[in-house]
């Protein structure tokens, strides 16, 4: 059977999923809480196939993300919000919107003008949102009593990034943000030199007996690398799954060592251990030369 190029069949089939008595019950019973887990794993395994540079695997993977933008615009549908149609319509009309040096007469941009114009709309966007949910312009100096924090949030420099992003990239986003209205570091250097004021304050804390402080330190500890990260020009995510790779194949080198001699890392001490991963280390930058 050749494969349907027709959205329309992939809208047909997650229907008749949905339709009660005759559909199919796990997708009955399915709400945007209990889906949006896998469309976020959905879209690690679109990343994951990048990163392998599998596009057989990537093509299958974009299905599986778009399956998951159908499922959520039926359950929407379902509520009488918006349909599938919609998504399309909005998101068309956003691209066009943003895109005035293509759509419409602004021409001869450089790419960084381009994000600046792309950043000015994305404002206007919000605040024309803003204010057709009746949220105030203009914030006042106890705004955040009268109004709480989450709205502060939605209007200042930090709005826009959402809370259930994975922490990595959220912080990449939120230190981004910032720096666009000054709050920044001139130079990887100054950053490295807050890195090492954060383990200083991390051993501190470990030294006065207090895990728990010791730990919220490991946590602006883990958000000055993110900012390590972006000064030099890295995705933090992209940084952690390189070196979850390297950790990965490292470690089996040591299992596969072990094992050649009739042993198990379990068997062994941390010496043994340590010993052949200097030595797989020693392998790898050997092969790189």
């Amino acid at each position: 059977m050749k494969p349907s190029r027709d959205i329309a069949r992939l809208l047909e089939i997650m229907a008749a999923l949905r339709t009660p008595g005759t559909g199919c019950p796990w997708d009955l019973e399915q709400t945007f809480s209990t889906i949006a887990p896998y469309t976020l794993e959905e879209a690690y395994e679109v990343a994951d196939a990048i990163e392998r540079g599998d596009l057989a695997d990537l093509r299958e993977e974009l299905g599986d993300l778009l399956l998951q933008v159908v499922f959520h615009a039926r359950m929407a549908e379902e509520q009488g919000a918006f349909d599938f149609g919609s998504v399309v319509e909005a998101i068309t009309e956003k691209l066009v919107r943003r895109h005035p040096h293509v759509f419409g007469e602004t021409r001869g941009l450089s790419p960084k003008q381009v994000e600046g114009l792309w950043d000015r709309i994305k404002a206007e966007e919000k605040a024309e949102r803003a204010t057709r949910a009746g949220k105030p312009e203009d914030l006042g100096e106890d705004l955040g009593e009268d109004l709480g924090e989450d709205l502060v949030a939605d209007l200042g420099a930090l709005a826009g990034v959402p809370v259930a992003m994975p922490a990595l990239t959220r912080a990449l986003k939120l230190q981004a943000k910032a720096g666009k209205v000054g709050f920044d570091w001139n130079d990887p250097m100054a950053v490295l030199s807050k890195i090492r004021e954060e383990c200083d304050e991390i051993e501190a804390e470990i030294a006065a007996g207090d895990r728990g402080k010791a730990a919220d330190e490991a946590g602006d500890l883990l958000f000055a690398v993110v900012n390590l990260a972006r000064h030099l020009d890295a995705d933090p995510e992209a940084a952690l799954r390189a070196a979850n790779r390297k950790f990965t194949r490292r470690f089996r080198s040591i299992e596969q060592a072990l094992a050649a001699v009739g042993k198990r890392p379990q068997d062994s001490t941390l010496a043994e251990m340590d010993a052949l991963w200097d030595a797989a280390k020693a392998a790898e930058k050997a092969d790189q030369k």
